[in-house]
């Protein structure tokens, strides 16, 4: 099959050598990657449901899903949450079939509340929340996609990918997972809610972090500056362990502890506190938001795993990419992919697949080209492996 895969040579500086990169990572705390978690987990709830009962994957779409921050009274010691966030889960699913309906909205509820539990320990699910659903019955349209022997776009959309990760990319991203992985047996007192911006300047790189603390954990301001202080000496330690570029880390910069101003919550999360959330306003497919870098502005979390290809190309160019690199050795710097769709067309030969390689001095495309379409023609061919892995949580999506 001829899938309209074309490659050729990127005439671009490698990451590597520009003069400037920025860089940012929104934490699983922050209100955005909330919204995309729910959505994503309300999606994979939807596509058990359906296997269950079908052995299939029904229609559904769940990347609406919109956070309404509450209002809090943070203070040393502990304060208080006084009114509870708003989540409404917003979306399309097949909602019955043959005259029976399903149990759609409690599985989405149970869903969300299981998922806030798992990554918001501080916050009280019970009192401090309002889970809302209105999800409704999906387009006939689209619907029908489904009922083809072969699986047809539900839209025409595009997805795009890239590899390896910059040095400052790859910091941007273990920053955060350190601090909402194995830093928290060590310093509790910091929350989910957690955003790193890095910004590197020819080989000096800054990594701004705003990191909510959990005020019943933090007695005192001299007990915050030390925290502030310690997580600052970790950060700085990971960051050099992983470059020899000069690296500083600033943290929770609107702090003034002269005027008594510091980033303290009750819930360890700014959505306590009038930050709203949305799908699609945070991470890309990658885990980063890279402006320095080709991006789709598409929302991946709650899109269906098995035709819209919104989410599956987003995923799927990131595969492709990464595998570009590793069969062109050293003579592949960079591959950047890019894949779009038409709606009703099979979702393994798309309008155009481009793969465009920043190669290493002196290294021919010649020498990769026929490889790299090889590998994009293989995964396009078992593009439901990326279905798999995503209803799985092997992948993840923001």
């Amino acid at each position: 099959m001829n899938r309209n895969i074309w490659v050729e040579q990127a005439n671009r500086v490698p990451m590597e050598k520009t003069k400037i990169e920025i860089v940012e990572r929104k934490g699983i705390g922050h209100p955005d990657s909330i919204a995309d978690g729910l959505a994503e987990s309300v999606s994979r709830a939807l596509c058990k449901l359906y296997k269950e009962r079908y052995d299939r994957i029904l229609h559904h779409n769940t990347d609406e899903t919109q956070i309404v921050g509450g209002q809090s009274a943070p203070k040393f010691g502990g304060g208080t949450v006084l009114e509870p966030v708003y989540i409404l889960l917003v979306g399309r699913a097949t909602t019955q079939v043959n005259g029976e309906r399903l149990p759609y909205r409690s599985r989405a509820i149970r869903a969300a509340r299981d998922y806030l539990e798992s990554f918001c320990p501080h916050l009280d699910v019970n009192m401090d929340v309002m889970l809302d659903c209105r999800i409704g019955q999906g387009s006939v349209d689209l619907r029908d996609l489904y009922e083809t022997h072969k699986l047809l776009a539900n839209d025409t959309s595009f997805g795009v990918g890239y590899a390896p990760f910059s040095e400052t990319e790859i910091i941007t991203y273990e920053t955060e997972r350190l601090i909402n992985g194995p830093l928290k047996k060590e310093i509790p007192e910091v929350g989910e809610d957690v955003k790193v911006m890095a910004t590197r300047v020819h080989d000096d790189i800054n990594l701004t972090v705003a990191a909510a603390m959990v005020d019943r954990l933090v007695p005192d301001k001299s007990h915050y500056v030390s925290v502030v202080e310690e997580l600052k000496e970790r950060l700085l330690k990971n960051a050099l362990g992983q470059t020899k570029r000069n690296v500083n880390v600033d943290i929770n910069t609107g702090d003034n502890y002269d005027d008594g101003i510091f980033y303290l919550t009750v819930t360890g999360l700014s959505f306590e506190n009038g930050d709203d959330g949305s799908v699609g306003r945070g991470n890309r497919a990658n885990g980063l938001i890279t402006p320095f870098r080709p991006m789709s502005m598409e929302a991946t979390a709650g899109k269906n795993p098995v035709t819209h290809v919104g989410k599956l190309y987003n995923i799927l160019t990131l595969k492709i990419a990464s595998d570009i690199v590793k069969v062109g050795g050293g003579d592949v710097l960079e591959a950047y992919v890019r894949i779009v769709s038409q709606i009703g067309k099979p979702i393994d030969d798309p309008q155009a697949a481009s793969i465009q390689l920043v190669m290493a001095d002196g290294a021919p495309l010649s020498g990769v080209q026929s490889e790299a379409e090889a590998v994009a023609d293989e995964w396009l061919a078992n593009i439901s492996k990326i279905t798999d892995l995503i209803v799985s949580g092997e992948v993840s999506v923001f």
